[in-house]
């Protein structure tokens, strides 16, 4: 059973981290104003209260200085800012478990309630919540207290506030609820413990334990980027990354063949120029070698951790690469890749969708091709149709995405069609 009925979270310092863009639009709304830029104590404090009340604490503005400041502040937010936001770890998947266990929760913060929104939804966090309070327009001062009550349900049952701020804490008292006093936020923590809230959270995950106890780490997941030479993927696996971090997961980014010391040192052998006139067989057995290392030292136990695992190639490389472009039997390449198939298969497999030709002049153009990528453009072509011969055969595990398009197109459809799947597989 849980310990609490109904939750109320702060937004920023408490679910998303939101320093980068409150920062930027700041310094940006002081500079309009012809305001000298504080130190980054004093800029830190912006995070969780209302912005006129700290343009007006913080900078010594007047109320309506302070009203003209926060109006300057919302020309940069409302376009770029608000996308500048960070879901901190395991907040996505605490959400939903209180949820799930039939908790009601709720979003009490000093941000303008339509930006909050916006945001909530933008990072897909809005499903989990049964409403949302914050200033309507025009109102530039309100105090958290207000905030809690606008969001109460009628049979709330034991309540709890939850943030980063002193503010938070006296707004829960004033109300006669509990408080948890987050410390991985933007408040002072000396303030934080002197205003005594119930409970103490240093990190998130010291937050689950307390709203959820017993809860356990969300599940992993293992995806991996295929597709022919230069058709982008080290680019895609960064930007994909990066994206994924920002909305709350922890990412291990790692490649093939390679990804742990002893598969490393095969790497060099593989696609060293000088080869030693390696056959194909030994090629592919190289690479079922330094993957079965890599599935055991790095994949699993990484995935079983929880952790989005990204990989650089898999074992669908061998079957196009091997297989299709070198002549070798598929039934072959399968059974030494057993350890692949039965123990580390991933669960989606991005496609970076590009013809061998466009991909065969990108990679060229950037730098000096390796062993492999010098076997030239028929050899590549063998592997394009191995890859659309994987993905009609595995259409459930393959996301394809057109490779053509600018890097910035490609990252953002990428994304969406993952994050889409994560939330129907419970990937949080």
């Amino acid at each position: 059973m849980l310990p609490y009925q109904t939750v109320f979270f702060d937004l920023d310092g408490t679910i998303c981290d939101s320093q980068p863009g409150i920062y930027a639009c700041a310094v940006y709304a002081l500079e309009k104003m012809g305001c000298p830029i504080p130190d980054d104590a004093t800029l830190r404090r912006f995070m969780g209260p209302p912005l006129a009340e700290s343009f007006a604490n913080f900078c010594g503005m007047t109320e309506e200085e302070a009203i003209r400041a926060s109006n300057f502040y919302r020309e940069r937010y409302n376009p770029i800012g608000w996308k500048e936001n960070r879901v901190f770890p395991r907040i996505r998947q605490l959400l939903c478990e209180l949820k799930k266990r039939g908790a009601f929760v709720a979003v009490a913060t000093g941000k303008p309630q339509a930006s909050a929104e916006k945001i909530l939804s933008y990072f897909g966090l809005t499903q989990y919540l049964d409403a949302v309070a914050g200033p309507q327009n025009g109102e530039f001062h309100i105090s958290k207290q207000e905030l809690i009550r606008r969001a109460m349900p009628e049979n709330a049952g034991k309540c709890v506030m939850v943030g980063d701020t002193v503010g938070d804490v006296e707004g829960a008292r004033v109300c006669g609820i509990d408080s948890v006093g987050v410390l991985y936020g933007y408040g002072v923590n000396e303030e934080i413990m002197a205003s005594k809230p119930t409970h103490i959270a240093e990190t998130t995950d010291d937050l689950c334990n307390i709203l959820c106890p017993g809860m356990e780490k969300g599940k992993g997941w293992f995806v991996t980027l295929e597709g022919v030479d230069g058709c982008g993927k080290s680019t895609q696996a960064a930007m994909l990354k990066e994206k994924l971090e920002q909305f709350g997961y922890t990412v291990h980014r790692t490649r093939e063949p390679g990804g742990c010391p002893l598969a490393e040192e095969v790497r060099k052998m593989l696609l060293a120029k000088e080869d030693g006139g390696m056959c194909p067989e030994t090629e592919a057995l190289l690479f079922a070698a330094a993957r079965a290392q890599h599935i055991h030292q790095v994949i699993l136990p990484k995935v079983e951790e929880g952790t989005i695992v990204l990989c650089d190639r898999f074992v669908d490389s061998s079957i196009a690469y091997q297989g299709d472009a070198r002549g070798l039997e598929r039934e072959w390449i399968m059974e030494i890749n057993r350890v692949a198939l039965t123990k580390g298969m991933p669960s989606a497999t991005l496609y970076l969708r590009m013809s061998a030709e466009d991909a065969f002049r990108r990679r060229l153009a950037e730098s000096e091709p390796d062993r492999i990528e010098q076997m030239g453009l028929q050899f590549q072509q063998k592997i394009e149709q191995g890859y659309e011969q994987l993905m009609q055969e595995f259409p459930q595990r393959f996301v394809a995405v057109d490779a053509t398009k600018q890097p910035e197109e490609v990252a953002r459809e990428a994304f969406e069609k993952l994050f889409d799947r994560m939330n129907r597989e419970g990937i949080l």
